[in-house]
Protein backbone atom coordinates (compact mmCIF):
# COMPACT_ATOMS: atom_id res chain seq x y z
CA UNK A 1 0.00 0.00 0.00
CA UNK A 2 1.54 3.29 -1.08
CA UNK A 3 -1.13 5.87 -0.16
CA UNK A 4 -4.01 6.27 2.26
CA UNK A 5 -7.15 8.27 1.64
CA UNK A 6 -8.24 10.25 4.69
CA UNK A 7 -11.79 10.64 5.94
CA UNK A 8 -12.77 12.96 8.75
CA UNK A 9 -15.53 11.35 10.80
CA UNK A 10 -17.16 11.96 14.15
CA UNK A 11 -17.16 8.28 15.08
CA UNK A 12 -14.80 5.59 13.82
CA UNK A 13 -16.94 3.20 11.75
CA UNK A 14 -17.38 -0.46 12.70
CA UNK A 15 -16.07 -1.49 9.27
CA UNK A 16 -12.58 -0.16 8.56
CA UNK A 17 -11.76 -0.15 4.85
CA UNK A 18 -8.30 -0.88 3.48
CA UNK A 19 -6.45 2.22 2.35
CA UNK A 20 -8.45 4.67 4.46
CA UNK A 21 -7.22 6.67 7.46
CA UNK A 22 -10.27 7.62 9.55
CA UNK A 23 -9.78 10.70 11.69
CA UNK A 24 -12.08 11.71 14.53
CA UNK A 25 -11.00 15.16 15.67
CA UNK A 26 -13.73 15.21 18.30
CA UNK A 27 -12.36 12.04 19.90
CA UNK A 28 -8.71 12.75 19.06
CA UNK A 29 -8.18 9.41 17.35
CA UNK A 30 -7.10 8.12 13.96
CA UNK A 31 -7.63 4.52 12.80
CA UNK A 32 -6.53 2.58 9.73
CA UNK A 33 -5.73 -0.98 8.73
CA UNK A 34 -2.06 -1.90 8.91
CA UNK A 35 -0.44 -1.04 5.60
CA UNK A 36 1.40 -4.38 5.42
CA UNK A 37 -1.89 -6.08 4.53
CA UNK A 38 -2.19 -8.16 7.71
CA UNK A 39 -5.67 -6.72 8.29
CA UNK A 40 -5.08 -5.53 11.87
CA UNK A 41 -6.58 -2.20 12.92
CA UNK A 42 -4.07 0.44 13.95
CA UNK A 43 -5.29 3.00 16.49
CA UNK A 44 -3.28 6.19 16.87
CA UNK A 45 -4.45 8.46 19.69
CA UNK A 46 -3.85 12.13 18.96
CA UNK A 47 -2.34 13.94 21.92
CA UNK A 48 0.78 15.83 22.99
CA UNK A 49 2.29 12.52 24.17
CA UNK A 50 1.11 10.21 21.37
CA UNK A 51 0.67 11.16 17.69
CA UNK A 52 0.35 14.54 16.05
CA UNK A 53 -1.92 14.92 13.02
CA UNK A 54 -1.31 17.59 10.41
CA UNK A 55 -3.93 18.49 7.80
CA UNK A 56 -2.76 20.85 5.06
CA UNK A 57 -6.14 21.22 3.37
CA UNK A 58 -5.50 18.34 0.97
CA UNK A 59 -3.64 15.62 2.82
CA UNK A 60 -2.80 14.38 6.31
CA UNK A 61 0.40 13.37 8.05
CA UNK A 62 0.98 11.56 11.34
CA UNK A 63 4.05 12.08 13.48
CA UNK A 64 5.97 10.16 14.70
CA UNK A 65 6.22 6.93 12.73
CA UNK A 66 3.87 4.03 13.37
CA UNK A 67 5.52 0.94 14.78
CA UNK A 68 3.16 -2.00 15.15
CA UNK A 69 5.41 -3.83 17.59
CA UNK A 70 2.59 -5.83 19.19
CA UNK A 71 1.45 -7.22 15.83
CA UNK A 72 2.96 -10.33 14.31
CA UNK A 73 3.94 -8.29 11.21
CA UNK A 74 5.85 -5.71 13.32
CA UNK A 75 5.46 -3.24 10.47
CA UNK A 76 7.01 0.21 10.78
CA UNK A 77 6.12 3.15 8.55
CA UNK A 78 5.46 6.86 8.21
CA UNK A 79 2.28 8.49 6.90
CA UNK A 80 3.23 11.78 5.28
CA UNK A 81 0.85 13.72 3.03
CA UNK A 82 -1.30 10.58 2.62
CA UNK A 83 1.73 8.63 1.40
CA UNK A 84 3.10 5.59 3.19
CA UNK A 85 6.85 5.24 3.50
CA UNK A 86 8.06 2.00 5.01
CA UNK A 87 10.79 2.30 7.62
CA UNK A 88 13.33 -0.28 8.62
CA UNK A 89 12.24 -2.91 11.11
CA UNK A 90 13.49 -2.47 14.66
CA UNK A 91 15.00 -5.20 16.79
CA UNK A 92 13.70 -6.04 20.28
CA UNK A 93 16.22 -3.81 22.07
CA UNK A 94 15.23 -0.78 19.96
CA UNK A 95 11.54 -1.44 20.61
CA UNK A 96 12.12 -1.80 24.36
CA UNK A 97 14.21 1.38 24.47
CA UNK A 98 11.53 3.33 22.56
CA UNK A 99 8.74 2.05 24.81
CA UNK A 100 10.68 3.13 27.92
CA UNK A 101 11.44 6.53 26.40
CA UNK A 102 7.76 7.04 25.47
CA UNK A 103 6.69 6.14 29.02
CA UNK A 104 9.28 8.53 30.48
CA UNK A 105 8.18 11.33 28.12
CA UNK A 106 4.52 10.85 29.09
CA UNK A 107 5.33 10.82 32.80
CA UNK A 108 7.41 13.99 32.47
CA UNK A 109 4.72 15.76 30.39
CA UNK A 110 1.95 15.03 32.90
CA UNK A 111 4.12 15.83 35.92
CA UNK A 112 4.89 19.26 34.42
CA UNK A 113 1.15 19.79 33.87
CA UNK A 114 0.37 18.95 37.49
CA UNK A 115 3.10 21.27 38.76
CA UNK A 116 1.85 24.21 36.70
CA UNK A 117 -1.75 23.63 37.85
CA UNK A 118 -0.70 23.77 41.51
CA UNK A 119 0.94 27.19 41.11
Amino acid sequence: MKTLQHKFVEFIPDQIDDGVLYVSVEYATAVHKCVCGCGREVITPLSPTDWELTFDGRSVSLYPSIGNWAFECRSHYWITKNKVKHARLWDDSEIDFNRRRDADDKREFYQKGQKSESK
